[in-house]
């Protein structure tokens, strides 16, 4: 496994790992949410409360997330599918469903880029962009809220699961 990880213009951080699966198989994972806690390793996310696979733009996925400076320390995130083209990209943007039941998206994007090398091996590149986050938000919340290792680790978690190990 090759890796790499780079910071482009202080509003976006990604990471690229060459994966031993076929494009296919690592795409069918990340259109799994039910796999999401496992990619991501942190802990926050807890269990997707969507459980549908990813398969429209436009789809919303919620997910039960717990973080210890949160203020409720367990709560909701919903996603809304930006992109999906498989299996050469997904992305979505994460927000939260307000009381009244309107989605409202903060800004930040995640996106995964599959290059297929080969009938066993992808490239997969995972992206988080918060150029869109709105002083506001920015205000009290600081980007990314993860160092850069974080990209690094997920995708290892996904190369396992790619592998079956």
């Amino acid at each position: 496994m090759t890796r790499s990880v780079h910071i482009v213009d202080q509003e976006n951080v990604s990471a690229t790992l060459t994966l031993a699966a076929p494009a296919e198989k690592v795409f069918a994972v990340l259109a799994d949410p039910t796999a999401h806690a496992a990619i991501d390793g942190t802990g926050w996310i807890r269990e997707p409360v969507d459980r549908a696979p990813l398969t429209a733009v436009g789809q919303i996925f919620r997910m039960a997330m717990y973080h210890a400076d949160h203020p409720d320390g367990d709560y909701q995130v919903a996603n809304k599918i930006q992109v999906l083209d498989p299996p050469s990209a997904i992305g979505w943007l994460t927000g939260q469903e307000k009381d009244d039941g309107r989605l409202e998206f903060g800004g930040w994007f995640w996106r995964y880029d599959l290059v297929p090398l080969g009938p066993s091996g992808t490239e997969v590149t995972l992206t988080y962009d918060w150029s869109a986050v709105p002083q506001s938000i920015r205000e009290y919340l600081r980007f990314p809220p993860f160092g850069p290792e974080h990209l690094s680790n997920s995708l290892r978690h996904l190369a396992g699961l790619v592998s079956g190990g």
